[in-house]
């Protein structure tokens, strides 16, 4: 694979990989194909990644954090190690992205340090799971959380029951076992919002990005407000944040101590997880060599602190044993702070946070595609686009029609933490490429160079390498089939080169 061409820092003359925005010298102007616009500037990129990582896990994680760390300071440390981790991969993507600034992020990322086969892994498992399940699930909850309020979408009224085949594992034996799935007005309106951000993200980025960005303020505005009213006129103590006896190391040793706080990273890692998003829509940066690495650290520091401010308004409600015994704590404590009618209603701040954060997803994973069809490893029309809107429209359709047969299969949530440990591994081995590029490519042109190397990205690689071994270790039957839904993509991988060399050799 040809690595992708450097072009020079200036907007008019930044292409997408594999469009051109004009035609040889000579050319007719109205024969060049077109390309994707540069229409996203540092705010929207900034807001995407914030608006991407927020979705509903800072209004459900905290119990899972609570219960193995049940001291204040530790509970909010697990929080601020999480953005200080992330950061460290952070630093060397943006290298990365100040190299290859063109839609597709990651998935060029990988190509260009170890080939074609494990960058279409990756893409393949993005499109399979990874980011149809997130549409999918994050599509259904903001339903069913609207229907909270709004009864007439809630997920109660079940509209139908199907009965379909479905591959389980019992006793180490793989058998078809009969699963029973109800669709239900919230699965309904899911589809709904789903094609609705599909619609919006083809007629043009400048609308993609505008719903996104109004959806993504009303999430701070509500969340701020909460924060704020919280703190004002709740009912809550300052004592909650003493320790109540519980000593900082929790009478643990050494190596228990950092077992437990590992733990507790573990829900951490998924609150923070989508600060990729902003590399797949590199080839719509503005100035991307310089607003990509800004976007990303910005984001993950904004993301961070909102993560705190809301665990200490958690805190300010409730003590963490109290935090440690509900699954949705911000129910919880908006009841404690101000009355059970105000918790109803926050239902819809996460609603709005799962759309936000699906709007976010629908814009960005698309262009993931659309970088693999223009390699020639995916479907050939995911690499048309759009002559009018300048959207990759075909993309965009295949990844709603995906994500809504995966709605209506009902088995999203479960297919998704198939390929969780999968995510993980592919940031680390994407930390890997930025040192093996500097060695195979020292000639490409860095910007922005990551700051700390080479010790900050190589705690990222050892911690990574480690949680991904722990969840193998730990969870085998998870890494199997999230190893096994990576795997079946090899068969299409090849016919996909092979159609590409029978087309190219007719040319």
């Amino acid at each position: 694979m040809e690595p992708v061409p450097i072009l020079p820092d200036n907007d008019a003359s930044l292409s997408d990989s594999g469009s051109a925005d004009s035609g040889s010298a000579g050319s007719n102007p109205s024969d060049a194909k077109p390309s994707l616009v540069r229409g996203l500037g540092l705010l929207d990129s900034v807001l995407l990644l914030v608006s991407g990582i927020i979705g509903s896990s800072i209004f459900l994680t905290a119990k899972d954090i609570a219960g193995p760390l049940p001291q204040p300071v530790l509970f909010l440390l697990v929080w601020l190690l999480g953005a200080l981790i992330s950061l460290c991969a952070c630093f060397a993507f943006a290298e990365l992205g100040s190299m290859f600034p063109a839609s597709g992020g990651q998935y060029i990322y990988l190509r260009e340090a170890y080939g074609d086969l494990i960058a279409f892994l990756y893409g393949w498992m993005l499109f399979s799971v990874a980011n149809g399940g997130t549409i999918a699930a994050l599509s259904v909850a903001s339903a069913a959380y609207a229907g909270q309020v709004f009864p007439i979408v809630s997920q109660d009224h079940v509209v139908a029951t199907v009965r379909l085949p479905w591959m389980a594992l019992l006793e180490g034996h793989l058998v078809w076992s009969p699963a029973s799935i109800m669709l239900t007005r919230a699965h309904l309106f899911g589809l709904i919002l789903i094609a609705i951000l599909t619609w919006v993200n083809v007629a043009g980025l400048r609308w993609g990005t505008l719903l996104q960005n109004i959806s993504t303020w009303t999430k701070f505005t509500a969340m701020s407000a909460f924060v704020v009213l919280g703190f004002a006129i709740g009912n809550g103590h300052w004592s909650n944040f003493r320790p109540h006896g519980v000593g900082l190391t929790m009478g643990l040793g050494p190596g228990q101590l950092i077992s437990t706080l590992g733990v507790g990273l573990i829900a951490v890692f998924w609150a923070y997880d989508g600060w990729v998003y902003i590399t797949w829509v590199a080839g719509e940066v503005k100035e991307p060599r310089r607003n990509v690495p800004l976007a990303m650290v910005l984001g993950v520091v904004a993301v961070g602190v909102i993560y705190i401010a809301m665990n200490l308004t958690y805190m300010y409600a409730l003590p963490l044993k109290e935090i440690a015994a509900h699954e949705a704590i911000v129910y919880t404590a908006a009841a404690s702070l101000f009355s059970p009618q105000a918790a109803v209603w926050l239902s819809l701040m996460i609603a709005v946070s799962c759309f936000s954060a699906a709007a976010t997803c629908t814009l960005s994973g698309a262009r993931v595609y659309l970088a693999m069809a223009q390699d020639g490893v995916f479907f050939k029309r995911m690499a048309v686009i759009h002559p009018k809107w300048r959207t990759p429209a075909f993309s965009l359709i295949g990844q709603g029609i995906w994500a809504a047969a995966l709605t209506l299969s009902g088995r999203y949530d479960q297919l998704y933490t198939y390929v969780i440990y999968g995510m993980v591994l592919s940031y680390t081995l994407t930390v890997i490429g930025m040192f093996l590029l500097r060695w195979k490519r020292p000639e490409i042109p860095r910007p922005y160079r990551c700051t700390g190397y080479p010790w900050l990205p190589a705690i990222y690689v050892l911690i990574g390498t480690a949680w991904t071994l722990n969840t193998i270790i730990t969870r085998p039957t998870q890494a199997f089939w999230g190893t096994a839904i990576v795997v079946i993509g090899v068969p299409g991988y090849l016919y996909w080169k092979r159609s590409n060399r029978k087309a190219a050799a007719l040319e």
